[in-house]
């Protein structure tokens, strides 16, 4: 009976250690409740959140007296102790200031922004609340510094510091440390396969090179996207809006955007979450009928071919063609298809992810699955357009981690669904219709009749040209009949390109990194070590990449150590060391070293002065290296060393060439551009003028990694209310990898000054794109500088300005193109108020961009300044729990592009719902 009752009092005894509880409210310093503050105990992972109301109960093993800690984003932490059981605990939090919030990225350590040793920019819960934009990726656009380019409604490209086109494999986006570029492109698709709003603990965005701690490809920055841990943030959350876009030249379309969270701690060592998020819009339509060759042309002219006109590209110098000296000497083209007969402009994401989270002794030590999947329609501009429909992505990621390491382990694979190329569609609908070899007959026919009968009506030259177009024409599949839609259909489902224009992909990255840091272990220093190793597994059919006969595997690795150290000089002074190196390896290429060092000087607590010197590097793309595809303007071929002799083609020669004594058939490979190739300026210089010394040979070197050397300097600083950031670098070159335009002759050996000549005369010559390195001195340098502070008593007020600048010789490098597609000048500002009266806030935001010179391997055009102006206004219903916001993007409705060839755009409008997202 003693044993019995032994056993029943200490049951009781632990039932009672178990049962402390103790419950409050948390309010900022204006009396309003804070939703979503962490109550921890301190030392454990025991906690909860506040709600919607600012209220919190928390259950804990714990006997009294311990401490808990409260805090949330954008206040200053508190630390208080719990004396009894069934204690109440009312704390009102001081509201801190952007220098005080914590990141990650700069040193893969906590530390404040203050005393980051690098530029960082962070977009955290209240700037994701409070966006103008219309979801908070759309908002990154704010940020000092960036730059996004608008694919589509669906696919912005965010970049920093020059350098970058749509397909930008310069910038890095992790989310929870995974890598979010696509296998097949090497480039992440904006967010149509990321991360729910519900979900988003944190952005950072880390501009400029960031090799020492990353990699290859951390090159011109890296943004992270962190999400929520179901152990700290439970419930289910969501939000719905819905809207229009509103384009004059798709008119006014329905948007519809809804996502939700749900998470779960089901004990202090499971707990698991997931989410799931619909978007379905309209694109902007891009409908420029603008002649790329020569703008003052109308769509009547012979050799017409039109920005977003696709089938125009087939082209051919009718005298040439026909032999005829009565033919004129014109290239002449076929009559395209616009872009909007050729898409949908469906733009729409679908996207779930999951998570299980383990903690096996109830601490810090977590054992971590996540998925995530996402599927989806949007436009991709590269070489041509594409239509990218039913797009899917999966990553899936296994990590253990605590507070000093971390080991993760995922893969990312994707399937091209049912994409396809718009310019290869118009191209094959036309063929399937009438051979072009027909087509240019029949037009070549009628005109010589005209000339041969004497031109009896008196017709100018374009009415023959007129004439001879309409006879060819005749029998035209009109778009929306149903011989255009056989058409179109099988050539979107033939991956073939000499038939069809379907995008086919299966690739895949296996990637692994671990972490160590042994701050825990001395006082000495605060010191790291890790490394990375990733697997390429290509896999395109052979409709981008030479793999006709299998995958295409390769590998790289990296290590990299950092050393910090904090030396306290004075009272009011503190000096901040960082010093790190990475050593990174190809297969394809030597060993590369990425030295990183830093000095931070802080000053009475208030003012940071910073400066940095440091190398990147990046390993040429999947692209650069086993690309093998016919893009219609040209043949785009990697140099990887055993991918030349792969792509293989076999060319008919003209009976010019069969004169010389060329077989009637040629077969050539990729080689030929890097070893017996001209520069296609000098080619089309020769075409010009007849002179054959105008001509200039190309034979590019094969590439290999790109390198960059940064210094920066900055300052941060409060002065009174007022927050200031400032940062200057200046960047230098070696071995930048672009693209070089060539022509290859398919006779003759370039130099030998006859065959290969007579080649480029007879027409008998392919043109390439190449990937290589160039000799020309290639350097960058800017600043930018954000100010932010209070008025009028609470209302926020901040701007930014940013100053790019390239400084390379284009006219000593004709062939070269860089690619910096940024504005010189860049400003942005916003104003609003977070509570203008109870429960309701504003915020307006602007941005202007100065105009520029974009170049791309779409084409190359001006684009001009624009403004805009976004805003928003937001009520908090605490009864339901619920914020509702209504805003509108480009609220001026002034319609700009940020690239040459995409659709302009317009302006959304729309009202939201979120409810519970604490």
């Amino acid at each position: 009976m003693r044993t019995i009752l032994k056993i029943f009092l200490l049951l009781f005894c632990v039932s009672s250690y178990a049962q402390t509880t103790i419950k409050g409210k948390i309010t900022d310093n204006s009396g309003l409740p804070l939703p979503g503050a962490n109550v921890i105990v301190l030392g454990t992972t025991s906690g909860t959140m506040t709600d919607f109301d600012g209220n919190y109960i928390l259950t804990v093993s714990q006997t009294p007296p311990f401490t808990i800690q409260i805090s949330s984003v954008g206040f200053e932490t508190q630390t208080i102790e719990v004396t009894t059981n069934n204690q109440t605990i009312d704390i009102t939090l001081k509201e801190g200031n952007e220098l005080d919030e914590i990141v990650v990225s700069a040193s893969r350590t906590p530390e404040r922004i203050f005393e980051s040793p690098v530029t960082v920019e962070r977009f955290g819960l209240k700037e994701i609340k409070n966006t103008a934009s219309a979801d908070f990726y759309d908002g990154l656009e704010n940020l000092k510094g960036v730059d996004v380019n608008t694919n589509s409604l669906t696919f912005k490209a965010i970049n920093t510091r020059g350098f970058a086109t749509f397909a930008n494999t310069r910038f890095m986006q992790l989310v929870d440390g995974m890598d979010n570029s696509t296998p097949a492109l090497n480039f992440p698709i904006g967010n149509l396969v990321g991360m729910t709003e519900t979900d988003v603990q944190s952005v950072e965005l880390l501009p400029g090179a960031s090799s020492a701690l990353y990699g290859a490809n951390a090159f011109n920055g890296i943004l992270f996207m962190t999400s929520k841990n179901p152990f700290d943030h439970q419930g289910i959350s969501g939000y719905y809006k819905q809207g229009i876009t509103s384009q004059e030249a798709s008119g006014d379309n329905s948007y519809t955007d809804f996502g939700m969270r749900a998470a779960h701690k089901f004990s202090d060592k499971f707990a698991a979450k997931v989410n799931f998020a619909y978007l379905k819009g309209t694109d902007w339509a891009a409908t420029s009928e603008v002649d790329r060759n020569d703008p003052s042309r109308s769509r009547s002219h012979y050799g017409y071919n039109g920005i977003n006109v696709y089938g125009d590209e087939v082209s051919t110098n009718i005298r040439a063609a026909s032999g005829l000296g009565i033919i004129p000497d014109v290239v002449v083209s076929r009559t395209g298809y616009n872009e909007k007969d050729l898409t949908d402009y469906n733009a729409e994401s679908v996207k779930a992810d999951w998570g299980l989270y383990y903690r096996p002794w109830a601490d810090d030590f977590e054992i971590v699955y996540q998925g995530k999947v996402g599927t989806g329609s949007t436009i991709y501009q590269g070489t041509n357009r594409y239509n990218i429909d039913n797009f899917t992505q999966q990553q899936h990621k296994i990590e253990l981690r605590n507070d000093n390491f971390f080991l993760r382990g995922y893969v990312v694979g994707d399937k091209a669904g049912d994409s396809y190329d718009m310019v290869f569609t118009g191209i094959n609908i036309l063929n399937a219709w009438k051979p072009h070899e027909q087509w240019f007959a029949d037009y070549i026919e009628t005109y010589a009749g005209i000339e041969l009968m004497g031109n009896p009506l008196g017709l100018s030259e374009q009415q023959k040209h007129d004439a001879a177009r309409a006879v060819a024409e005749q029998g035209r599949y009109q778009p929306g009949t149903p011989e255009f839609k056989a058409a179109f259909n099988r050539s979107i489902n033939d991956p073939d390109l000499l038939t069809g224009s379907k995008f086919q992909d299966a690739s895949k990255y296996y990637h692994t990194d671990a972490n160590y840091n042994f701050s825990h272990l001395t006082d000495v220093a605060d010191i790291q070590v890790g490394g990375s190793y990733r697997k390429y597994s290509l896999n395109s059919f052979g409709t981008i990449y030479t793999d006709y006969d299998g995958n295409i595997d390769y590998s790289e690795y990296g290590i990299y150590t950092q050393i910090q150290k904090n030396i306290d000089l004075s009272d009011n002074v503190e000096l901040k060391l960082t010093g790190s190196a990475r050593y990174d390896k190809s297969e394809f290429f030597d060993g590369f070293v990425s030295p990183r060092i830093s000095a931070g000087f802080t000053i009475n607590k208030n003012h940071n002065i910073r400066a940095s010197a440091q190398t990147g590097f990046r390993n040429p793309t999947t692209q650069d290296l086993f690309i093998g595809l016919d893009a219609g303007v040209g043949i785009l071929v990697g140099s990887a060393p055993d991918n030349l002799d792969r792509y293989v083609r076999d060319y008919d020669i003209s009976t010019e060439g069969q004169g010389l004594g060329t077989p009637a058939m040629v077969t050539q490979t990729g080689a030929a551009a890097y070893n017996n190739s001209y520069s296609a300026a000098s080619v089309q210089a020769f075409a010009a003028s007849g002179n054959p010394a105008l001509l200039e040979t190309g034979n590019p070197e094969v590439v290999k990694p790109e390198k960059v050397s940064s210094l920066e300097v900055g300052y941060r600083g409060k002065l009174d209310k007022t927050i200031i950031d400032l940062s200057i670098y200046y960047n230098k070159y070696q071995d930048f990898i672009s693209g070089e335009n060539v022509v290859a002759p398919l006779y003759g050996t370039v130099g030998d000054n006859s065959l290969s000549i007579a080649a480029l005369a007879n027409g008998d010559y392919v043109g390439y794109q190449t990937y290589t390195n160039s000799e020309a001195d290639v350097d960058s340098y800017g600043a930018s500088i954000g100010i932010s502070t209070k008025i009028f008593g609470d209302f926020d007020l901040s701007g930014n300005y940013t100053y790019a600048k390239q400084d390379f010789d284009q006219d000593a490098f004709p062939d070269f193109r860089t690619n910096f597609n940024t504005p010189e000048h860049k400003f942005k500002a916003s104003f609003g108020n977070t509570d203008l009266f109870k429960n309701f806030g504003f915020n307006i935001a602007y941005r202007f961009s100065d105009d520029y010179y974009w170049q791309a391997t779409f084409g190359d055009g001006l684009v001009p300044e624009f403004h805009t102006v976004d805003a928003q206004i937001n009520l908090r219903v605490p009864s339901l729990k619920s914020t509702f916001k209504a805003g509108a993007t480009n609220l001026l409705g002034d319609e700009y592009f940020t690239a040459f060839g995409t659709g302009f755009i317009g302006s959304q409008y729309y009202i939201s719902w979120t409810i519970n997202n604490l």
